[in-house]
């Protein structure tokens, strides 16, 4: 396979962006999203950088990953966790190592820049695969669960 490279996604990516998480929502989650809200939230990341980024993994100028970041405030630890989401790598290219290849370059990135204090992600319970996936890169499992009040999916917008 062809060496796997990573870049930030710029607004030209936004259809793959868009795809990708439209068929994640679907794959992990059994959710039918909006493309239309799913479009317009992912030009606003671009409008507006405060609220995350979104990087690129290509193989041979395709593209074949991508992962969001987007960032939380920690008082506990004066610092700030970097939240890994929308991820979503081309089913024909998943076992390539699609995923480590963006995880590692993040994490790269997460620990040269001092006011991080470390990464974090949420997966659905029963994604074993992936739930490996993050193992192997070295994320822990925490004692914490989920909870959510979702004012969008939930009201069928």
């Amino acid at each position: 396979m062809h060496p796997i490279t990573i870049r930030l996604a710029d607004p030209a990516d936004a259809e793959f962006l868009v795809r990708g998480n439209a068929s994640m929502a679907l794959e992990t989650e059994h959710l039918s999203l909006d493309l239309d809200r799913l479009r317009d939230g992912v030009h606003a990341l671009f409008d507006d950088t405060s609220r995350g980024l979104y990087y690129i993994a290509e193989v041979n100028g395709r593209r074949a990953g991508q992962m969001m970041i987007t960032y939380e405030w920690s008082d506990w630890r004066n610092g700030v966790f970097w939240w890994i989401q929308s991820v979503w790598v081309e089913p024909e290219l998943r076992g390539r190592g699609i995923f480590k290849a963006l995880y590692a370059h993040v994490e790269a990135l997460a620990r040269a820049n001092q006011g991080v204090c470390g990464l974090r992600l949420y997966v659905e319970q029963d994604n074993e695969r992936a739930q490996a996936t993050y193992e192997r890169c070295g994320m822990k499992r925490t004692a914490y669960q989920m909870f959510e009040a979702d004012f969008v999916l939930n009201r069928g917008e």
